[in-house]
């Protein structure tokens, strides 16, 4: 495929990113809301909840390559809109029975909790891995790349503090309304105003394709400085509410954070876009991951109280957020058209990189929480051993492995992309 001369317009940009708002609505909800739903309301036990929560995340996980390379094999008849119009059914069955169950008990409430969930994350990941494959189609021009994940990632930010306000302002009944009224807008804008994305047939499926993504060297650096970087963001992520609590002793705050974090994400955007088309995404993430090193030894300082510190924390990490959002995504284009798979393996590429973000966030709380137990730290509990603990696994331990990132990508091939 050849890229176009002229860069897109905004109006397409905001065609192809819209449908990353009602993805991000979806997303929040089922990751923050079910667990504290089915106990407190349905009186399902916790550890059966959890249970079935891991189930699903891991059954989630490792079918998304089998699906990246199902779009690789279909689209070139149907096209992404396809696979987009396929998982419309799927998202909207799958969160109103997991957000609205009938009045069930016992196995059978289990049961349709089961389905629902899978229902959500089938459609979730059939729809995220054909959009995300749809853009790194558009285009191979730099600058382009990015103003076009970072349109998408945009979008996504307004979801993500839509479903964090909606639930606490309006109830479940409203963001489900939301939820199913966005999705159809979005949908609609993407399949009449987006760039069309192009494609040429894949070859026949074999077994091997799960693993031709890692024959790119490109690729192979790429997931590496993604997977450090991932579990370093991750790992706060899974530690804020108790960082803010005990730690700093500013829960009533932690919500303020919260929005402040993101809002200055989105804020961001249009700044590491720019940067990245001066100095190229490579170099341009390599600096918000230094500024990110930075932010998080200066919260490994901060005493009990520490407001002002803490807020600017957020607003500065936010920022390097909205970096780590655009630009992984964009260089990924990049790497899928150095090796010669553009319009051929994009959903073979974001198969594998959906199933890396989800291992990510596993592997921080698998890591994170014993962490926490091993050191001594316990919930609520407020003494100098526990503050020490949260420095530690909510701090030093992402910085450490944000350094390992940065270097990878210092030393990494990719400034050519």
């Amino acid at each position: 495929m050849t890229s176009p001369v002229q860069p897109y317009r905004r109006k397409a940009l905001l065609a192809y990113g819209l449908f990353g708002l009602p993805l991000a609505l979806v997303a929040l909800p089922v990751y923050v809301l079910v667990p504290q739903l089915y106990a407190t309301k349905f009186g399902l036990p916790l550890t059966l909840i959890g249970a079935i929560l891991l189930f699903a995340r891991i059954f989630d996980a490792f079918i998304d390559p089998l699906l990246g390379l199902w779009i690789d094999r279909k689209k070139a008849a149907q096209g992404y809109a396809g696979f987009i119009m396929l998982a419309l059914p799927l998202l909207i069955c799958g969160f109103i029975g997991l957000f609205h169950p009938p009045a069930l008990q016992g196995v059978m409430l289990l049961v349709w909790f089961s389905l629902s969930l899978m229902l959500v994350y089938l459609g979730f990941s059939l729809a995220t891995i054909a959009h995300s494959s749809w853009g790194a189609n558009l285009t191979q021009q730099r600058g382009q790349r990015a103003r076009l994940t970072a349109m998408r990632e945009g979008c996504a930010l307004l979801g993500v503090m839509l479903a964090a306000a909606v639930p606490a302002l309006l109830g479940l009944a409203w963001l489900t309304v939301l939820f199913i009224v966005t999705l159809l807008i979005a949908t609609f804008v993407l399949l009449r105003l987006a760039p069309r994305a192009t494609s040429v047939p894949a070859p026949s499926f074999v077994w091997k394709d799960l693993i031709a993504p890692f024959h790119n060297r490109a690729f192979r650096w790429l997931m590496a400085i993604f997977a450090a970087n991932g579990i370093a963001a991750a790992i706060p992520a899974t530690l804020f509410l108790f960082f803010a609590a005990d730690r700093l002793q500013l829960a009533n705050y932690a919500g303020l954070f919260l929005v402040l974090y993101f809002f200055a994400a989105a804020c961001a955007l249009p700044l590491w876009v720019a940067l990245a088309a001066r100095i190229g995404e490579s170099s341009a993430w390599l600096i918000s991951m230094v500024t990110a090193i930075a932010v998080f030894a200066w919260a490994y300082t901060l005493a009990p109280g520490a407001l002002t510190g803490f807020t600017l924390i957020c607003i500065i990490s936010g920022a390097a957020l909205g970096a780590d959002l655009a630009l992984p995504p964009a260089l990924l284009a990049g790497a899928i058209g150095l090796a010669g798979h553009e319009g051929q393996r994009e959903g073979a590429y974001f198969g594998v990189w959906s199933w890396v973000t989800k291992m990510n966030l596993a592997l921080a709380a698998g890591i994170a929480l014993p962490m926490l137990d091993v050191l001594g730290y316990t919930p609520g509990n407020t003494d100098a051993a526990g503050a020490a603990a949260l420095g530690i696994a909510y701090a030093l331990v992402p910085c450490g492995l944000k350094c390992i990132a940065a270097l990878l990508l210092w030393r990494a091939p990719l400034k050519n992309l």
